[in-house]
C-alpha cells in the first residue's frame, strides 16, 4: 500500500495538481484557487453535484471538521474535511467516514453494554454510579443501589442447558426497566446478577422499587416449551449512608444479597452488624465441605403421627451440623449456603445414604416406619438424581414405598413441567411424594392435580394460630378438603398443643408433626423414645 500511495502522490505532483484519490484510503481532494473551487478529479465532481459542493463552507487554515450531508434521495453520509494551505491555493481533503463512525459506535456499544442482553455492563454502570456519587456530594441528596440475584438460576442452567438460561436472562433484562424511571439504570454484572441505580432515591423509594422489580418477575418466563417461574433476592444500599465510593457500595450491596438468600428474605437493606456473615462466607463454605466429608453432620429424627389411630407411622430426617467451634448449627444457617455453592448435591447424597442405613437398622429391630427426606431445588432439577435414588435404595434393600421425599412448592414451580416429569419418575419407582410448606408458595392447582403427589404438608404458619385466628382455620380446612377431593393426604406441621391436635382431627387432617409429639432427636435417642412412647403404642 505504501508504494501505491507514493506513486499516486508522485504522479499527482507531476501533473501540477496536488490530489490524492485512492479507493484504499477513500480520500478525495477539492482545490480552491483564486479562480474559485474546482474538483481535482471526476470522483469529486460527482461529489459536488450530489451534495451541493463545498464552496459554501468557510474552512480556515489547518482546520478540520466532520460534516453530515444528505443527497436528494435522503441518503445520509458523514465526511471528514481537512483544510491544507499551499502558497497559491487551498486544498480540501475530503474523506467519507460513515462506515468508520458506524464501527466506532459499534465498538462503544460492545465496550459499554452486555453482549447477551444489550443493557449496560459493569463498566458503564460504574461510570454512571460515580457520576451519581458526585451529584450526592454536590446536592446532598441520597442515591440508592440495588443488587438483584435470580434464585435457583444455576439449577435452570444445569438442568435445561445454557441456551435456555440465556433466553431467560434476556427476558429478565427486558422486564426489569419496566417499573423504573427513565433516569434509573439497570445493568448486568454477569451470570444472573443485575444491579440497579436509582439516582436521588431514599430508602422508602428504593424499597418500593424493589417490590416493583420482584412483581415484574412474578409472571412465568416462556422459553420454548418450558414455562419457568423465577424468584429473586435483592440487596439495597444507600449513598452516602452505606458508602461513599463505588466499590464499597457494590461490595455492601452484595453482602445484603447474601443475607437475603441466607434468611430467604426477598429484600434486605444493608446492615453493618450483619456484614460479618459476608466476610465469613468463604470460610464457612470450606468448613461445610469438610463437614460433609468428615462426618461432622448428624441426623435428627422427628416422628409423624396418624390422627385417626394416634400411632406413629413415620419420621422426618433433619440434618444438623455438629460444628467443632460453634456447636450444633441448624439447617437454616447452612442449607442456603450449600444450595448457592453446589454442595447441596453432596449434602443430600449423604443424608439419603445415612438415613436409609439407619432405617434398615430400625427395620431389623422391629420398627416398621416410613422415612421422609427433604429435597432442594437443585436435587429436583438434577437429571441424574433419579439414578442416585434408585442406587441408594437398592444398596440399602429398603422398599421404595417406605421412602418419602418432601419437596417445597417453590422448588416445583421453578420449572413445573420438568418437575412433573421428575416426580412421575420417582412415583414409578414406588417412592412417596410430599409437597412441603404448602400454602406459602404459588403452585397452580392445575399442576397439583397432574402431579403424582401422595401428601401435602400444611406450613406451620397456618397451624400455630388456628385456635385464635378464624382465617387460618378456614384456610387449613379448605386445604384439607381440597387435598382429599384430589385423593391426597394431609399432614400438619408445627403442632404444639392438644387443642390444635383436636381441631385438626375434627377437620379430617390425616397426620400431624410437631413438638406436641417430640422435638427432632438423634437416632440413638429416637429408638429409645420409640420403645417408651405412648404415641408408638397408640394413644
Amino acid at each position: 500500500m505504501a508504494k501505491e500511495k507514493g506513486k499516486t502522490v508522485a504522479k499527482a505532483e507531476e501533473s501540477g495538481l496536488l490530489h490524492l484519490v485512492t479507493k484504499t484510503l477513500g480520500i478525495g481532494v477539492i482545490i480552491r484557487t483564486s479562480e474559485g473551487l474546482r474538483a481535482a478529479n471526476r470522483q469529486m465532481e460527482l461529489f459536488a453535484e450530489k451534495y451541493g459542493g463545498l464552496s459554501a463552507f468557510d474552512i480556515h487554515d489547518s482546520e478540520s471538521l466532520e460534516l453530515p450531508l444528505s443527497d436528494s434521495k435522503g441518503s445520509r453520509r458523514v465526511f471528514h474535511i481537512t483544510s491544507v494551505d499551499s502558497d497559491k491555493e487551498k486544498i480540501l481533503l475530503v474523506r467519507d467516514i460513515t462506515e468508520l463512525n458506524e464501527q466506532r459506535t459499534s465498538l462503544e456499544q460492545l465496550a459499554l453494554h452486555d453482549p447477551l442482553t444489550g443493557i449496560p455492563n459493569r463498566a458503564l454502570f460504574y461510570n454512571r454510579l460515580e457520576h451519581a456519587i458526585l451529584v450526592v456530594r454536590r446536592e446532598n441528596r441520597p442515591t440508592a443501589l440495588l443488587m438483584l440475584d435470580i434464585d435457583g438460576f444455576k439449577e435452570i442452567n444445569d438442568s435445561m442447558g445454557h441456551d435456555i438460561g440465556d433466553q431467560v436472562l434476556k427476558q429478565v433484562a427486558e422486564r426489569l426497566p419496566g417499573p423504573l424511571r427513565k433516569s434509573d439504570t439497570v445493568a448486568r454484572f454477569g451470570g444472573d446478577e443485575f444491579v440497579i441505580l436509582l439516582p436521588t432515591a431514599d430508602i422508602e423509594q428504593a424499597n418500593r422499587a424493589a417490590g416493583r422489580l420482584l412483581s415484574a418477575l412474578e409472571q412465568p418466563f416462556n422459553v420454548g416449551n418450558a414455562s419457568i417461574h423465577l424468584g429473586a433476592s435483592i440487596g439495597i444500599v444507600l449513598c452516602p449512608e452505606h458508602g461513599e465510593d463505588a466499590d464499597t457500595l457494590i461490595q455492601r450491596a452484595d453482602a445484603a444479597v447474601c443475607i437475603a438468600k441466607q434468611t430467604r428474605s426477598a429484600v434486605v437493606i444493608y446492615n453493618p452488624r450483619q456484614d460479618r456473615y459476608s466476610r465469613d462466607r468463604l470460610v464457612l463454605i470450606k468448613e461445610l465441605r469438610y463437614a460433609i466429608e468428615n462426618e461432622e453432620l448428624v441426623l435428627h429424627y422427628q416422628p409423624k403421627v396418624n390422627c385417626r389411630t394416634g400411632r406413629i407411622n413415620g419420621m422426618e430426617a433433619l440434618v444438623r451440623w455438629n460444628h467443632p467451634d460453634h456447636g450444633l448449627i441448624m439447617p437454616n444457617d447452612f442449607i442456603p449456603l450449600a444450595e448457592q455453592t453446589g454442595l447441596i448435591k453432596q449434602l443430600t447424597t449423604w443424608v439419603l445414604s445415612t438415613a436409609l442405613q439407619q432405617l434398615g437398622r430400625w427395620q431389623k429391630a422391629g420398627f416398621n416406619l416410613r422415612l421422609s427426606i427433604n429435597l432442594s431445588t437443585r436435587n429436583l432439577l438434577d437429571p441424574h438424581f433419579i439414578d442416585e435414588i434408585a442406587k441408594r435404595l437398592e444398596a440399602s434393600a429398603i422398599k421404595p414405598s417406605l421412602l418419602e421425599l418432601e419437596i417445597t412448592e417453590s422448588a416445583i414451580m421453578i420449572d413445573p413441567d420438568l418437575s412433573l416429569k421428575i416426580l412421575a419418575d420417582l412415583d414409578a419407582l414406588g417412592i412417596r411424594i410430599s409437597i412441603d410448606d404448602f400454602g406459602t408458595g404459588h403452585s397452580s392447582l392445575a399442576y397439583l392435580r397432574k402431579m403424582p403427589v401422595d401428601e401435602i404438608k400444611i406450613d406451620k404458619t397456618f397451624i400455630s394460630n388456628i385456635l385464635v385466628d378464624n382465617n387460618d382455620a378456614i384456610i387449613v380446612r379448605t386445604i384439607v378438603e381440597l387435598a382429599h377431593n384430589l385423593g391426597i393426604q394431609v399432614i400438619a406441621e408445627g403442632v404444639e398443643s392438644e387443642g390444635v391436635c383436636d381441631m385438626l382431627k375434627d377437620m379430617g387432617c390425616d397426620n400431624i408433626q410437631g413438638y406436641l409429639i417430640s422435638r427432632p432427636i438423634p437416632a440413638e435417642d429416637f429408638e429409645e423414645w420409640l420403645e417408651t412412647s405412648d404415641w408408638y403404642k397408640g394413644k
